[in-house]
């Protein structure tokens, strides 16, 4: 059975044909990513990528969206895209639909892949947890969050969550100016507000104005680049002071969720800075949960590696929909 999976985000929309097989493994055709702001809606960005398969898709298809999924019409969180379900097969000229929200989709793909396709960060090196829960979140241009419960016979459960609206806390002076940042624009701090792609700007800024240095809009691509090759030491201390609140945010979501089978962090930002997050605080901040700091300290803490979970947990997704 093949099928188009669509991976949409904030900034990117990923488009690939996958094939389930009868045994239900599956595997992705070469990806295809385009800029949402380069298209007015979704139905254009289809009709792009139809047009480079040759002016045919196959007739099914199966959605991860960054934001919620209920209700008649689907806003994304950090796109303007508006997507109305029930018209989905009509516009788009297809059979069967299926929409999960995005980081459900890669919670389908956390349950689904081999163990190979992960990378150890922190706790016991072990592999996560047959059974039970375990937390998924992972940093894009937003904050993702889900959670994965698995039966002891083998089948699983995954929610989809916002996660990442619940609420900053800062534990030291720095966070606490970042915070004061912050709250200048926003009524309320979510935690995507400090960890997600573009919050490094903020974090940036406010390490620029402690020092003394003149504080610039810049684009939170280049202070990332600068961060990872060591070009700029105050944008590596913003990078750091990223992957520290990242610690304490994959924390509170998995004391939140129950989460101690395992968690996953996920996300192409997430892999990007695997090798710093291995050299940071990341795992202090993890554990230092108070009288739960022992507890935390059992979860094995992994970095999916898949080079697309969202659009492999897409397909999982529709696969289980419509065997």
């Amino acid at each position: 059975m093949d099928l188009v999976s669509v991976d949409i985000g904030g900034t990117h929309a990923r488009f690939v044909i996958a094939t389930v097989a009868d045994d239900g493994t599956i595997t992705l055709d070469d990806p295809e990513t385009v800029h949402t702001e380069d298209h007015a809606s979704f139905q254009t960005a289809w009709e792009d990528f139809r047009d480079r398969k040759g002016g045919s898709l196959p007739p099914r298809v199966s959605m991860a969206i960054a934001g919620p999924v209920g209700g008649d019409v689907i806003r994304f969180t950090n796109n303007p895209w508006i997507i109305r379900p029930a018209l989905v097969q009509e516009k788009l000229g297809v059979e069967q639909c299926c929409i999960v929200n995005d980081f459900e989709a890669v919670a389908h793909a956390v349950a689904r892949v081999d163990e190979d396709q992960f990378i150890h960060l922190t706790g016991p090196d072990k592999p996560l947890a047959p059974t039970g829960r375990l937390s998924v979140l992972g940093p894009g241009t937003g904050l993702g969050v889900a959670h994965l419960y698995r039966e002891p016979d083998g089948t699983y459960r995954v929610s989809a969550t916002e996660g990442g609206h619940i609420d900053f806390a800062p534990l030291d002076s720095i966070e606490d100016a970042i915070l004061a940042r912050l709250r200048k624009r926003h009524t309320r701090v979510s935690v995507e507000r400090v960890v997600s792609g573009p919050a490094i700007s903020d974090i940036y800024q406010t390490l620029a104005a402690m020092e003394g240095k003149p504080v610039t809009d810049e684009d939170d691509v280049a202070i990332w680049t600068r961060g990872q090759d060591g070009s700029d030491s105050l944008a590596a201390a913003a990078v750091d002071r990223f992957c520290l609140s990242l610690g304490s945010v994959a924390g509170d979501i998995a004391l939140a969720q129950g989460g101690f089978g395992g968690v996953v962090i996920a996300g192409g930002l997430g892999y990007r800075i695997r090798d710093t997050l291995l050299k940071s605080g990341f795992a202090e901040r993890f554990k230092a949960k108070g009288r739960f700091q022992e507890l935390m300290g059992t979860i094995p803490v992994k970095l999916i590696t898949h080079p697309q979970p969202g659009l492999f947990g897409a397909a999982a997704a529709f696969a289980r929909e419509y065997a």
